[in-house]
């Protein structure tokens, strides 16, 4: 079973997102477009792993104060275009933790540094090359008020997103 750790948006944060969404398209952006659904913050992502329980027992163990979290910015890796986050210590603050309860516990992770990003285009190509095009970048903001555990299974259709916990 694949899983990860994410923060989930409510509807004006997922609104947010899918404005930003159709300025790209708007701008002849092509690609895969994230879903509606699919719209998330990873936190850690664990892969494959079949004891979703113990990863919640981690989730559970690590102190989470709810915080505000805001869009700032836009980027890229490539052929994927991400909607950015505002600085928050906070956030990375508790990242750190758990992923560090993570490893106490031997539940492997991938090690990539925490650098917070929202997928909003994967294989985007914008005439013709990966440059990402002059859009407004999307604006919201948010009050995190739980910590997710996804699982992720290839669907008909693509990837199908699926929260299996919640602290």
């Amino acid at each position: 079973m694949r899983l990860f750790i994410s923060i989930q948006f409510p509807a004006p944060m997922i609104k947010a997102l899918e404005a930003f969404q159709s300025r790209l398209k708007a701008s002849s952006v092509e690609g895969y477009f994230a879903v509606w659904e699919n719209l998330h913050l990873t936190l850690a992502f664990i892969g494959d792993y079949g004891a979703p329980d113990a990863v919640m027992d981690v989730i559970e163990s690590v102190p989470f104060e709810p915080m505000t979290m805001k869009l700032h910015g836009m980027g890229n890796f490539g052929e994927l275009y991400w909607a950015g986050i505002e600085q928050n210590a906070g956030l990375e603050n508790y990242v750190k933790r758990l992923r560090r309860a993570l490893v106490e516990h031997k539940i492997p992770y991938d090690r990539k540094r925490f650098y917070p990003h929202i997928t909003v285009v994967r294989k985007a190509i914008f005439h013709g090359r990966t440059i990402l095009p002059e859009v407004e970048p999307p604006q919201g903001e948010m009050v995190i008020e739980h910590i997710s555990l996804m699982r992720s299974e290839r669907g008909k259709h693509g990837m199908i997103y699926t929260e299996i916990g919640r602290t």
